[in-house]
């Protein structure tokens, strides 16, 4: 990469993060259904025309600080060490990223991943929006499940909904948790729990969970 194409891929990812953080700001004060994209575009200096060439539509200035982790669980399952199942990977990076606490997991104080929350936990035409964010996540680790466990198409696409769901509910409590007023450090013991208590019963099933006998 030469320097110029450097100092103008920079430049390109200096305005994008402008752009992105002055839309949080904008939508964390005021409500994200009362901010317009002129708004945002005026506020962050650039044009409208400028703006759309970074983020398409409005829920894309909020869903792009969620793309990095879209395909996250799909990545965990093809990187998975040899030898190591789908589920205990995953298990294994969701109980990591809780003692990280990484943003994804919910269990975070850090302040842009609160007022992230605030906005699209607010909102609810973003909350149903998040619902296409898990939907192609769904998607990446089913193929992910099945090009590298070697299972059918529909037990795929089953465990994947399944394994989805609960890293999906598991995060929203602990966001609404910290939410809520609860430090990191105090909810960590209970969100671990949950975590494990959410993978133990992926990994055994619903039968002893609702007492159906096989």
């Amino acid at each position: 990469m030469s320097e110029q194409t450097g100092l103008r891929e920079r430049k390109k990812r200096r305005t994008y993060e402008n752009i992105s953080d002055t839309a949080l700001a904008l939508f964390a004060e005021h409500g994200y259904d009362q901010v317009s994209i002129t708004q945002v575009a005026e506020a962050a200096e650039v044009s409208r025309r400028t703006l759309f060439s970074y983020f398409p539509t409005k829920e894309d200035l909020i869903v792009c600080r969620l793309a990095d982790h879209e395909t996250e669980s799909a990545r965990v399952v093809r990187a998975r060490p040899a030898g190591l199942s789908p589920l205990t990977a995953l298990r294994e990076h969701y109980l990591d990223g809780l003692a990280r606490r990484d943003p994804i997991t919910g269990l975070s104080e850090l302040e842009p991943a609160l007022v992230l929350y605030r906005v699209i936990l607010g909102t609810p035409s973003l909350v149903g929006g998040m619902f296409k964010f898990k939907e192609n996540g769904e998607r990446a680790l089913a193929a992910a499940l099945r090009e590298t466990a070697d299972l059918s198409e529909l037990t795929a696409r089953l465990a994947a909904a399944q394994i989805m769901a609960v890293t999906w509910m598991l995060s929203l409590d602990n966001r609404e948790r910290v939410l809520a007023g609860t430090g990191v450090d105090d909810a960590y013991p209970d969100a671990v729990a949950a975590a494990e208590q959410g993978f133990d019963q992926l990994a055994g099933g619903l039968g002893a969970a609702l007492g159906v006998v096989a």
